[in-house]
């Protein structure tokens, strides 16, 4: 090569002497003189050539430069094989690219254009073989490198990793994908390629892009590992699906379906996109735009996928119940926003930048739809078919337990309605508690009997507050509510005493009567009065029993309300009426009911056991 560097040293030379003296031989001269006092190469032996032509030089060049090339660019065996042979092959390519660039600027003789035009072929030739071989140490080199132990084994997400290790060792070699083995620790980067072979393509790299053909090496570096990566990503469990194929799909395989894409989402974001990066960096060092063209046309498919994915879920369906999977997809691409603008930082990603920020943006909406539709739901739940017993009804149970498990979620709402709506999540909860209340009231209202609507909303009022409080729907709502809403408790209590018990308290009721009534007509009343209770007290009890209080405290401070009401008036009443001398001799056969007994029938009120108004939960 050093030979071949002084032949073109002293070529130029003689270009210019004859360029500036080629119609005066004395000032050619006078040149040659002045090349050889400069360097003693410049001699005039070495100057002087019997070829007059100006491109006589060059063709010499391209000779020598021929012969050194033809010979890789035509052999079977892989060039790499031999690392002298790689070395002489890549000098021979910096030289003739080196010759191409120093005769350009005389293009314009026809004769140096000529055998410059030569130069482009053999050039052309020599980047084919180059990106032949740049291909070729790209597969083979992920083929024969091996992984460090935290890394070989197969991406994926099962429990039982360890059990799996031995069966994995015996798959053929032809199925090996270097991958990671991520699944909690993502402070991991892949080396996917042996650091010789990164070196060696570095180096066809710098020919390729110095000859011009950045594209051509780029294309072949993004075919052979978008193939890794997309082999990666289906060994994570996820699947190819359009938009348009997720929306079909049943919701519990889409549920299924986001599990996957969540913790695949995270590998790839926080592993295989770094480590890609990485390496297009390593195998492009110095030529940056080349290394940000490669890793975007080896990212884009995976990364839309990806996104592909969560759009699907944005445009979704609003079902209620689609909330919390869309809260986990809406979280996921939120926590990686940060990798997402730390590894698509430059101008070929900026498209996928503003995607992944767009669909982010786009299931904040879907979320606040999702809520929208709730509200819906709850205004649209008929009122036909009353509870049995007064019990919870299906919608308050749904309702309360829905928000709960949303409330799980607070900081992650907070954030979505902050920034996209004109309430704030408070406001929000509070509304839909007040839809689900107004909704409650007309339902009550289905029962004829007074005493069970109060039972009715009393039931569900205390479920109400029990769900909000100690929590962070509690937090939300605020003590004020809370304590707004037991009063609501208290006075539905309230409600169900006086129209119900306070009928058959007023039949025991004896202030008009003297304390020792004599007379026919003093004994009919306290007799009478007596049998009236009895019916009364006897309808109350059975049609009681089969009603529903859900809650055991609740149910307990019902059944010691009514007691302190009706036990003391009753047990002076039975005093009175057996102290009257005009009932009959034996009065105590009047009596049916002792005040054990009235305490007895009080407490097998509230036993409903009906399917649809059953316990708590």
């Amino acid at each position: 090569m050093a030979e071949n560097g002084e032949e073109k040293l002293l070529a130029v030379a003689r270009h210019i002497a004859r360029t500036l003296g080629h119609n005066d031989d004395t000032m050619a001269d006078d040149i040659l003189q002045i090349f050889s006092n400069f360097d003693g190469r410049f001699s005039r032996e070495k100057m002087t050539d019997d070829d007059p032509r100006p491109c006589a030089p060059l063709e010499h060049s391209l000779k020598s430069l021929h012969r050194q090339i033809s010979q890789y660019v035509a052999s079977d065996n892989p060039i790499w094989a031999d690392s002298a042979d790689s070395s002489a092959f890549l000098d021979s390519v910096d030289e003739l690219i080196s010759t191409i660039k120093d005769w350009s600027p005389m293009a314009g003789d026809k004769s140096i254009n000529a055998c410059l035009a030569r130069a482009d072929d053999l050039l052309q030739q020599s980047m084919f073989r180059l990106e032949d071989d740049f291909r070729s140490l790209m597969e083979r080199g992920g083929d024969s490198f091996e992984l460090c132990d935290s890394t070989t084994a197969n991406l994926s997400f099962d429990d039982d990793d360890d059990d799996g290790n031995e069966d994995d060792s015996d798959d053929s070699d032809s199925n090996q994908i270097p991958v990671a083995q991520p699944v909690n620790d993502y402070d991991i980067i892949i080396d996917a390629l042996p650091s010789v072979t990164v070196n060696d393509l570095n180096e066809i790299a710098k020919r390729m892009v110095s000859a011009g053909f950045g594209k051509e090496c780029s294309h072949v570096y993004s075919s052979c590992r978008r193939e890794f990566l997309e082999e990666s990503m289906s060994r994570l469990g996820l699947q190819k699906l359009s938009i348009e194929e997720v929306q079909k799909m049943p919701w519990q395989e889409v549920e299924e379906q986001i599990d996957r894409w969540v913790k695949a989402t995270n590998v790839a974001l926080r592993i295989l996109f770094p480590s890609e990066r990485r390496l297009c960096d390593r195998v492009f060092f110095g030529f940056s735009s080349a290394a940000d063209l490669s890793f975007m046309e080896v990212c884009r498919g995976s990364t839309i996928q990806l996104l592909n994915f969560a759009d699907a879920i944005a445009i979704g369906s609003r079902s209620p119940e689609r909330l919390f999977k869309v809260l986990d997809v809406f979280e996921t691409l939120r926590d990686l926003m940060p990798e997402f603008e730390a590894v698509f930082s430059d101008q070929y990603c900026l498209l996928l930048r503003n995607e992944a920020v767009t669909i982010w943006k786009r299931l904040g909406e879907a979320i606040r739809g999702i809520f929208m539709e709730l509200e819906n739901l709850i205004r649209r739940d008929p009122a036909k078919a009353a509870v049995p017993g007064g019990g919870l009804h299906p919608i308050t149970r749904y309702v309360m337990n829905y928000l709960r498990a949303a409330c799980r979620s607070t900081q992650t709402l907070e954030q979505v309605f902050e920034k996209g709506s004109s309430s704030s999540l408070s406001v929000q909860m509070a509304w839909i508690m007040e839809l689900l209340e107004s909704n409650l009231e007309v339902k009550s209202k289905i029962y004829r009997d007074p005493a069970l609507c109060s039972v009715f909303m009393m039931n569900n009022g205390r479920y109400i507050v029990q769900k909000v409080n100690d929590n962070e729907l509690g937090s939300l709502l605020g003590d004020d509510w809370i304590r707004k809403h037991n009063a609501k408790v208290r006075q539905y209590h309230s409600n169900y005493q006086r129209s119900s018990w306070n009928k058959v308290f007023g039949v025991l009721k004896i202030d008009n009567i003297p304390s020792a009534p004599s007379g026919a007509a003093g004994a009919r009343s306290l007799k009478e009065k007596l049998k009236l209770f009895y019916s009364y007290f006897d309808e109350t009890c059975k049609t009681q029993s089969s009603w529903v209080v859900f809650d055991e405290k609740l149910r307990e401070e019902l059944k010691i309300a009514i007691t302190k009401l009706l036990l003391p008036a009753y047990g002076n009443f039975i005093v009175k009426f057996q102290n009257s001398p005009d009932i009959c001799k034996h009065p105590e056969r009047l009596i049916k009911y002792t005040v054990e007994d009235v305490e007895v029938r009080i407490d097998e009120l509230f036993q409903g056991t009906g399917a649809s108004a059953g316990g708590k939960k």
